[in-house]
């Protein structure tokens, strides 16, 4: 699954021919699902319209190809539940609820946010755990908790780098509920333990790659699985040099995949950590023909074409029950 990346344009709106393109190069990867409007897709700087029509183009160019799991999080429990609302109107197959950030509930209040967003909207529901960014751990008790009480909660992206913590919640779920890695460096670790996959920002540059390396692990070619992580970990490093997304989408600007563009606060990555990601481009083969993509890669540019900040107003968006494609994110009895 790809976290994807919302691209701008040069006068920064959002870039629907690009958005379109990124999807279609996702359908031709075999990405398992695509995730607009999450942290890689600058949720917090779309407006309320932009994060709205974000998600419906998505689905639009997707035409029922890859199953959608819309970013409907928020720490405003009503506004949650309304993106979540016009998510499951739009045709998303399921919705990413991130932990509310900044005002630090209790896990009685995480446990009443998610509640409350899944009794208001019939729609599977992947949560997202990320203490780093939201300053509250979901823990494993009230994961367990949701699990048992709310039947659309089917999965939960698990950005906690801890690898006991997430063990806890499988043992704790009974294994109901599908444990997605929510860190790319850990996706073959998390893989181990009984997780079903990722959701990646990597695989914004190399979906076949990710691809690959998940199914070398559930067709049981483990050393395969493990050369493919090993070649993917400098890549990955190199995607975090900077707070997220400002490097994958340099990288993809380099790439000439999208517009580098970029909405303040974030902005341009500084010199030597640029100089350092075309270094992991070039080792990785992209700009050539990198060994794991069978995709021909985009030749890397020669100028300096980093990251260029955009304008854009700030802010904290299928009517059937159903669970989340591919079969292995649906909910256990």
């Amino acid at each position: 699954m790809v976290a994807l990346v919302t691209p701008f344009t040069a006068r920064g709106a959002v870039d629907d021919a690009a958005l379109r393109r990124l999807v279609e190069r996702h359908v031709k990867a075999g990405t398992s699902a695509l995730v607009p409007c999450g942290t890689t897709g600058e949720s917090a700087t779309l407006s309320h319209e932009e994060h709205d029509h974000v998600i419906e183009a998505v689905i639009q160019a997707a035409r029922g190809r890859v199953p959608v799991i819309a970013g409907t999080g928020s720490n405003n429990t009503q506004e949650a539940i309304r993106l979540t609302q016009h998510a499951r109107q739009a045709g998303a197959d399921a919705a990413l609820l991130i932990s509310p950030y900044y005002n630090k509930p209790t896990q009685r209040g995480l446990y009443l946010h998610f509640k409350a967003v899944a009794d208001a909207v019939d729609i599977p529901l992947v949560l997202y755990n990320i203490a780093s960014r939201t300053a509250v751990n979901i823990e494993p008790e009230t994961l367990a908790k949701l699990a048992e009480d709310v039947p659309t909660i089917v999965g939960v992206k698990e950005a906690s780098g801890n690898l006991e913590q997430m063990s806890r919640i499988l043992h704790l779920t009974r294994r109901r509920i599908a444990l997605l890695s929510g860190d790319d460096a850990l996706t073959l670790p998390v893989l181990s333990i009984g997780g079903t996959g990722v959701i990646s920002v990597v695989a914004n540059l190399v979906p076949k790659d990710v691809v690959a390396l998940i199914r070398a692990f559930e067709q049981g070619r483990l050393r395969e699985a493990a050369e493919r992580h090993d070649r993917l970990l400098p890549l990955v490093k190199a995607m975090f040099l900077e707070t997220n997304p400002i490097p994958v989408k340099t990288a993809m600007g380099l790439l000439g995949m999208i517009e580098p563009g970029l909405r303040l606060p974030l902005c341009a990555m500084e010199g030597a950590n640029l100089e350092k990601l075309r270094a992991a481009l070039g080792a990785y083969g992209l700009g050539k023909q990198p060994a794991g993509d069978a995709e021909r890669a985009p030749t890397l540019s020669g100028r300096r074409r980093s990251a260029t900040v955009v304008g854009g107003r700030g802010r904290t968006a299928g009517s059937r029950r159903k669970g989340v494609r591919p079969r292995r994110l649906t909910r256990r009895s």
